[in-house]
């Protein structure tokens, strides 16, 4: 590690290295495409690979090809292995010095406290899978969230085909509206346990940090807005995308979260968004 570490650090040291490194971790344990890389850096082609290539060197980042598509991932394993070196090198053995990064800390080994909990779903345009998802974890554990929804864009609308579903699934849509993500980042705003990003676009924008370090995965999947087609081929579209997001809501409340540290939740919400995305790739 003594020889490595000055090369990982060279690299992310660089604005834009560094600014795709973040766009990876946001999106882990996702395979980004190279394509979606380059559209939302705004980089060329050329360009985008040079800067891809150095982060392979330096061992922060791999690929992977997928048919005809290269994706790139972040190599968690020498991410660890890098962090550790520097804790220990940085605290000397003894933590207390670097309590933010330690393992014993509040944010660590401790367990969530026991309360109704904060949850936000962020998505470009808070028009159809976040409304979802707000209302799925609402009507199946109200009783132990407080649930938002919001999107990234200045202005949406709420989608009829997901209003019409959401009733026909029993919801309550009277109080559903499509809000702003800068609706929640007031000083006013809810501090929130739970940050998800149900679209790529969304997870793929350098946002501010939350307040209070929330426990944050990416659960993406196509938009069901984007599909052509007639009524009943967009419906079935607005169905499949509901029934995911349904299955990834019952896998969440199941977790035992009174008795979960942070590592172990923070892996077990990125295997939620992991999950069953075979059947919509």
């Amino acid at each position: 590690m003594e020889e490595e570490i000055p090369s990982r650090l060279a690299t992310l040291g660089h604005p834009e290295r560094l600014a795709i490194f973040r766009l990876l971790m946001r999106r882990y344990p996702d395979r980004v495409p190279a394509g979606e890389l380059a559209q939302a850096r705004g980089l060329k082609a050329s360009t985008l690979s040079a800067y891809l290539s150095a982060l392979m060197q330096a061992g922060l980042v791999t690929q992977e090809r997928m048919g005809t598509s290269l994706r790139y991932t972040i190599a968690m394993t020498e991410l660890r292995r890098t962090l550790d070196y520097l804790l220990l090198d940085c605290c000397r053995g003894r933590p207390e010095f670097c309590s933010p990064l330690s393992l014993s800390s509040s944010t660590g080994a401790t367990a969530m406290p026991d309360r109704k909990y904060n949850v936000l779903f962020i998505c470009t345009g808070n028009s159809a899978r976040s409304i979802f998802a707000e209302s799925i974890l609402r009507k199946l554990a109200g009783d132990r969230f407080e649930v938002y929804s919001a999107g990234t864009k200045p202005y949406s609308e709420l989608n009829p085909f997901a209003l019409e579903i959401l009733a026909q699934k029993g919801h309550d849509i009277s109080g559903l509206r499509a809000k702003n993500v800068s609706e929640f980042q007031r000083d006013d705003a809810p501090k929130f346990d739970f940050v998800f990003t149900v679209c790529n676009p969304a997870a793929n924008e350098d946002c501010p940090a939350w307040a209070g370090q929330p426990v944050s995965a990416h659960w993406g999947m196509p938009d069901p807005v984007k599909v052509d087609g007639t009524d009943a081929e967009k419906s079935l579209a607005f169905h499949q995308t509901y029934g995911l997001l349904h299955n990834r809501m019952a896998v969440f409340t199941a977790l035992p979260l009174g008795t979960l540290d942070r590592m172990s939740l923070q892996k077990a919400v990125d295997d939620i968004g992991t999950s069953q995305q075979g059947d919509f790739e």
